[in-house]
Order: structure tokens, then sequence, then C-alpha cells
């Protein structure tokens, strides 16, 4: 029973934020406009600051791990290939086939990984997973333009590579992350001053990012084809984990990397699939469905999870 109150307790603090953001949204004292801005603040500014900060203020060599990095990276790869190959097997139309593939493997890492990982591993945990986010993003984001772009790869409508190239390279996580791991690795000191200051700019990052994605949940987005979203959602939340956890074990990593890999590998579908899957000309209904889904579904295999994990002594 203690083992499953200490799971509760990592696992529902996040859940029960998101809540507010749902109940906040509901009476009226946010509306869309704010959550407009709120994800625009927490994108370009309070996660850079956050990622930059616990990465540059971390000793690199301590908390950096090459094969935790590769295999996470390998477990993306796979993922991307499995679902979009399933996809191609089972004839689905051009406008699912990239939809259900991204929202297979492409996780939320930046606001429910991070937070998850920081209640269960505490600060040491939140910039390791931080070092892993920033090798991972450039991945992720080129796996999913990939499975959006190759069944239009014949229209005329969707973006050029160019453009695609840029959001990569241009990306603020990934340029936090790397700014914050080039810092680390010189061993360069941060003054008090700004110390100080990143310390209390960096509190509110994971709670406006959970507040806002509580207050975008919407009971609509889960009017899309809830089969192929169901199974989205298992591979996202079921399979990658168990992918993960069996290729990072092979590779040696073990304790505290290896927990970090299986919870960041689990992070249910990222709310950025939605908005790509209507940039790249996607189903944007069943992006919606597979990203509310696999949040709701995360709570329960989180705490399975954690679960787990904590039975092995991770």
């Amino acid at each position: 029973m203690s083992l499953l109150l200490d799971i509760l307790n990592i696992v529902l603090p996040v859940f029960f934020v998101i809540g507010l953001g749902w109940l906040l949204k509901r009476c009226g004292l946010i509306d869309s406009n704010f959550l407009h801005q709120t994800n625009r603040l927490i994108y370009y500014v309070c996660l850079p600051l956050l990622l930059f900060y616990k990465i540059g203020t971390a000793d690199f060599a301590t908390n950096f791990n090459l094969s935790l990095v590769t295999g996470s990276i390998l477990a993306v790869a796979l993922t991307f290939l499995v679902s979009y190959g399933y996809t191609v097997i089972r004839c689905y139309p051009p406008a699912k086939r990239g939809v259900f593939s991204q929202g297979s493997f492409r996780g939320n890492i930046a606001y429910i990984g991070l937070a998850i990982t920081l209640n269960a591993y505490g600060e040491t945990g939140l910039t390791r997973a931080g070092i892993l986010m920033g090798f991972l993003v450039p991945f992720l984001n080129l796996f999913a333009i990939l499975a959006l772009l190759l069944p239009n790869r014949t229209s005329s409508e969707v973006r050029g590579v160019s453009f695609w190239v840029r959001q990569l390279a241009l990306n603020p996580l990934i340029l936090a992350s790397f700014a914050g791991i080039a810092w680390s690795y010189l061993t360069l000191p941060i003054p008090l001053l700004l110390d100080r200051s990143l310390k209390i700019a960096t509190g509110m990052a994971l709670p406006l990012a959970l507040v806002a994605i509580g207050g975008t949940f919407s009971a609509k987005r889960l009017r899309g084809d809830l089969f192929p979203a169901l199974l989205a959602s298992g591979a996202k939340l079921i399979w990658m984990p168990m992918l993960a956890a069996a290729l990072l074990f092979l590779m040696g990593v073990r304790g505290m990397d290896l927990g970090i890999g299986i919870l960041i590998a689990g992070t249910p579908a990222a709310t950025a699939n939605y908005i790509m899957a209507h940039q790249l000309k996607g189903d944007a209904e069943l992006a919606g469905t597979i990203v509310m889904l696999s949040t709701l579904l995360s709570a329960l295999s989180y705490t399975i999870v954690l679960l787990i994990l904590r039975s092995h002594g991770l």
C-alpha cells in the first residue's frame, strides 16, 4: 500500500494541475486567448530558460549518458518505422497515415515528461531528462515531419523541405538544450544575480505548462475514429516504453537513467501533433483524438510503469 501511495504522489499532482487548468477554463477565469499567449510564453521563454538553467548548472560528465540517448533515439526510429509500416499494410488513407504514426512515437516530453520525471527523481532526474530531451527532440521532429510528408509527397500544397529544416534548426527547446549542454561542458559559471533570477523565472515553467494542457482539453477532440486512436495511444503508452526498456537494458543502462528513459518514452502524444496535422494536410480530428485519449490514459499507464520501476528499485 505504501508503494502505491508513493506512486500516486508522483503521478496525481501532475494530473491535478492539468485538471485545474480544465476547471479554470470552464469557470471562465482563463480563455482561449490567454491559453494561446501562455503556450507561446511557455514554448519560447519558460521551458527554454528551464532547460538552459538545469542543464547549464549541472555537471555534464556526470549527467550525460550516451547509451541512454542512443537507445532512446533508436526506440523512436523503430516505432516510427513499425507504425508507418502498419498504416501502409492496413491501407490507411494518406491523411491518416502520418497522423497515426506520429501519434505513436512523438510524446509530450516538455510538458508532461519533465514534470513526471521531476516528481519521480527530483532535480537530478530533471537535469538528466533535460539533456536527453535536447538530443531526442530533433529526431522526434524529423520523424514526425517525415511521417506527415511521405503520404502527401506528391501534393503541391505541403510546405517545402527548407521550411521544416528551419523549424528544426530554430526550435527554441533544441537551442536552449544545446546552449545548456555547451555551458555545462565548458564548466562556465553563472553569476549569482543571474542564477537567482533564473531560479525565480524557471519556477513557473512546468505549472504553467500543465495548466495550459488542461485548459486546451476538449471532449470534442474525442470525436475522431477511436479504434486507430486507441491503437496509436497503446503504441505510445505501452509499446514504446517496453521497447525503450529492452533496448536500454541491452545497452547497459541501469538505475535512474533506465527509469528516466522509460518515463520519457511513455509520455502521451504531444499537443503539437494536432497543430502539425493541420499544417501538413493530415487528419487533424484523429490527431486531436490521439492527443486527448493518450493524455487521459497516461495517468493509468504512468502509475503502472512507476509501480514496476519502484518494485525493481528504480
